[in-house]
This record gives structure tokens, sequence and C-alpha cells, in this order.
């Protein structure tokens, strides 16, 4: 009811489909980027119109789009399901979102302004005072958290002039926050993140364009020496190697 009630309350009597195409849209990235809908579950056009208040024609469309994005998988016999996690490509994601992300950083912090430093000034202050975790005897992961620690990482790239690079951005971010997402339950990180956002947040205000680059380059690669071993591991490897690909996953940031 909640969720209908939602999509209601964007899309009112008489907008357009494509506005409730978009509303839908926004609502299944969200899930499929939390957790929510599980890689390989079945995303079936009569159950997500009804769990979503939706007709089936933006639910289609905003299938579609996902589609196109790689986070929805489309079968001509079986229709749409939610993209799997390919453990294997963990590492080439790693590698794209730094080579990425290190142009957009550069060119962000290039046309930077007040405006940003305010921001990343609150965002780190916040970020400081959250914990990751609910719990402290087992990670539970914190809805405050991560939505700090997503607006922090947008926030870094947000000056940067073209929109599709940040936009790239966005799409591995999410790709990369699924995978952590998963394992996140398995392991806790003993990293200090705040260190980090924080040696980070300095270079970029302070205009140290290759140190920032460089510090968010280790930022997410702590898990080199562990993701060089191998990928996910089987169900019959041992409960150690398990936790350390969670331990892996956990620290991308």
């Amino acid at each position: 009811m909640a969720r209908k009630l939602a999509l209601n309350d964007i899309s009112p009597r008489g907008v357009a489909s494509a506005t409730r195409a978009s509303a839908v849209y926004e609502h299944l990235r969200s899930d499929i980027a939390h957790g929510e809908l599980e890689p390989g579950s079945k995303l079936r056009v009569e159950a997500m119109c009804t769990r979503y208040g939706v007709g089936a024609s933006p639910m289609r469309e905003a299938l579609s789009r996902l589609s196109s994005e790689g986070l929805v998988v489309r079968t001509d016999l079986r229709g749409f399901s939610v993209a799997p996690l390919n453990w294997d490509e963990l590492p080439t994601l790693t590698h794209n979102r730094i080579q990425l992300e290190s142009l957009v950083l550069r060119e962000s912090i290039e046309h930077r302004d007040q405006a940003m430093e305010d921001e990343l000034v609150l965002l780190v202050h916040r970020l400081a005072r959250t914990p990751r975790s609910l719990s402290a005897e087992q990670f539970q992961p914190n809805p405050a958290w991560e939505t700090l620690h997503t607006a922090f990482h947008r926030a870094l790239l947000s000056r940067c002039p073209s929109r599709w690079m940040r936009a790239f951005c966005d799409n591995l971010a999410d790709e990369a926050y699924r995978f952590r997402q998963v394992a996140a339950g398995q392991s806790f990180s003993s990293r200090n993140e705040h260190a980090e956002h924080t040696a980070i947040f300095e270079a970029v205000i302070e205009g140290r364009s290759e140190e920032a680059v460089r510090l968010l380059t280790e930022h997410y690669s702590k898990t080199s020496s562990v993701l060089a071993v191998g990928a996910q591991p089987a169900p019959t490897q041992t409960a150690s190697a398990s936790g350390k690909v969670a331990a892996a996953v956990i620290a991308l940031g």
C-alpha cells in the first residue's frame, strides 16, 4: 500500500504515462540497487504492476529502460528478471569505475565552486556522525549512511559539465553497490572510511586534482589483493574464503 501511495503522490490523475513510467523506473532502480529485488528474480509484469500501483504500459516502459541499462534482463519467452551478479566481472567493474571517475573528478574539481564545497562539508560532517551499521555485533546496513555515502560520491563529481559522464558514473556506482549489498551481511569492514572520505574531500576543495584522483583510486582499490585471488567462492569452498570475498565487496566505496 505504501508503494502505491508513493507513486500516486508522484503521478496524480491526468499525468502523462511517461511520468508514471519515470516514477516507477526510479523505484525499481532503487529496489534493485538495494537488493530488495534479488539478482535473478523474476519481474512478472502483472505482479510488478500490483506492487508499484501502475498500469502495464508504464511498467513495461520502465522495465525496458532498465534492461537497456543492464539492471534488468529481458528474454523473449521468459519476460523480465533482475540481472544476475557476475562475480568474475567485479575486478573489471572496479577498474572501469576508477578510470571513468578519475576523468570526471578532474573536470569537477576544475569547475568547483563555493556551493560544492559547502555541500561536501555538510556531507562529510553527517557521515562522521552516522554509523554505517545499525548493530555493533553484526553488520546491519544503515540506510541513512548509505544515502549520505551515495550523495558524497555524487557531490564529488557534480561539477563535471557532462551530464552523460555523470550518468555513466552513477550506473557503475549502482552496480558496485549491488555487489556490496549482497555480501555485506557476511563480514565487517575494518577500514576507516571516514578518514578516506575526509582526505578525498580536502584534496578536492583545495584543487589538488592528482592527489584527489590518487586517493579516490586507493579508496576503490582497497580490495585489490583479495580480488586477485579470484571470483565469488563456489559452494564447496571454505567459509574463510567466503568471508574474504565478502570483505572485499564491502570495501568497495
